[in-house]
Parts: structure tokens; C-alpha cells; sequence
């Protein structure tokens, strides 16, 4: 067990999402920093925290005198560390294809509902609630059909995304299932996904880093 790893997170950070499932999943203790992305204009902002991330983005990770950047950058540096239990297949293709599924949403679904995404949308091009979470739920259909396919064709799917361990490409997934019930859209539209978000919502190291259990969690 570690004790010496610090997360600067936001509590409804998809990106910080899954990186507290991945330290939960490994058993490592972590001491939480809040990174607020809304008070004060953004906490993200701030000389403190730029001086940790200049890219003013949450999560990340100090471990010692290391501090690691974005979300998939830091789950597979606390893969290699800490490698039990794996969070990637011990096979090429396999790792292949979970980096796939998970890139299919850190990389093509999760930036364009990113934060500052949505308020450049609001300032730039006018767009109220409304049409932000039209945007949010075009994207995120389109994602999550290609998404589902591929889950559901694929025998190498199991009771989670890869097999009956879950991994990499879970903790990327239950992230933006969260996100789409935000934003009233229903995963019934898509079996397979519906089914492994539920698989994992079974396990403690889920439930765990869900963003109403985290302390900076409005109450």
C-alpha cells in the first residue's frame, strides 16, 4: 500500500474519474487535492495549480517528487509501478484492443463534453443548456453505437470490456455512462455497454470513485 500519492481532482471530472477507479482498483492510498473547475473562475487557474499542470487541466498525480499528467498517461504509469492487479492484457493484441475501446472515449467522445469545450461553445456561439446538451448527446451517440458494436461483436468481451477482469478500457467507459445519464440520455439504446457499466457498478473500487462519494461532492 502507498500512502505518498496526491490526486489534484475535481469531483465530476470524467478524467479524474477514472484514475481514482485505477488506484481503487489497485488498493493504493491517495490523498485528494480539490482542483474546483468553477469557483473563482477555476481553481485550474490559479499560479498554484498552473505551477503543477500548465495545461490547467485536472487530474494529477504527484507521486514524490513526480508529477504525472493526463488521466491515461497516469493509469498506465500506476499500471507499470504497480502492476498487480493488471490493468492491460498480458498479450499485444489484447492491449491493442482495450487501448482501442479506451481511446475511443478519453480521445474522441470525452474532449468534445470537455468543460472548456462546453463554455467556449456558451461565450463563442451563444449556446444555452439546451443546445450544449444536444451537442453532448450527438456526441455521445455517435461514440457509444461504434462503441457497442465493437463490444458486442467482439469475443474477446466478457463480463467487462476485455474478458472477466476489468481493466483500462472499463474505467474509461462507466466515466462517460455517468456522463451521458448527466445529460439525460439513456444507455438502453446500447445492451452491451448498459451491461458491463452494471457489471462494474457491482465493485467496490466503482463505487468508490463515484463523483458523490468524493469529499469536495457538493452536499
Amino acid at each position: 500500500m502507498s500512502s505518498s500519492l496526491v490526486l489534484y481532482s475535481y469531483w465530476r471530472s470524467s478524467a479524474a474519474f477514472r484514475v481514482r477507479i485505477a488506484l481503487n482498483l489497485k488498493g493504493l492510498r491517495y490523498e485528494t487535492r480539490a482542483v474546483h473547475l468553477l469557483h473563482n473562475g477555476g481553481e485550474q487557474h490559479s499560479p498554484g495549480y498552473v505551477a503543477i499542470n500548465p495545461q490547467e487541466l485536472v487530474p494529477a498525480l504527484v507521486d514524490g517528487d513526480r508529477v504525472i499528467t493526463q488521466s491515461m498517461a497516469i493509469v498506465e504509469y500506476l499500471d507499470e509501478t504497480h502492476p498487480q492487479p493488471a490493468l492491460l492484457p498480458a498479450d499485444a493484441a489484447g492491449r491493442a484492443r482495450v487501448r482501442g475501446l479506451a481511446q475511443m472515449v478519453a480521445c474522441d467522445i470525452h474532449p468534445l463534453g470537455n468543460l472548456r469545450v462546453l463554455q467556449h461553445i456558451g461565450a463563442q456561439f451563444d449556446a444555452d443548456d439546451e443546445r450544449k446538451g444536444s451537442w453532448m448527446r450527438h456526441w455521445i451517440s455517435v461514440g457509444f453505437q461504434a462503441l457497442e458494436t465493437m463490444l458486442a461483436s467482439s469475443k474477446h468481451t466478457g463480463r467487462y470490456c476485455h474478458g472477466d477482469t476489468p481493466g483500462l478500457a472499463d474505467l474509461c467507459l462507466v466515466p462517460q455512462v455517468y456522463n451521458a445519464r448527466r445529460w439525460n440520455m439513456s444507455p438502453d439504446d446500447y445492451p452491451t455497454i448498459r451491461r458491463i457499466d452494471a457489471a462494474c457498478a457491482e465493485l467496490e473500487a466503482f463505487q468508490q470513485a463515484m463523483p458523490e462519494q468524493q469529499p469536495d461532492a457538493p452536499r
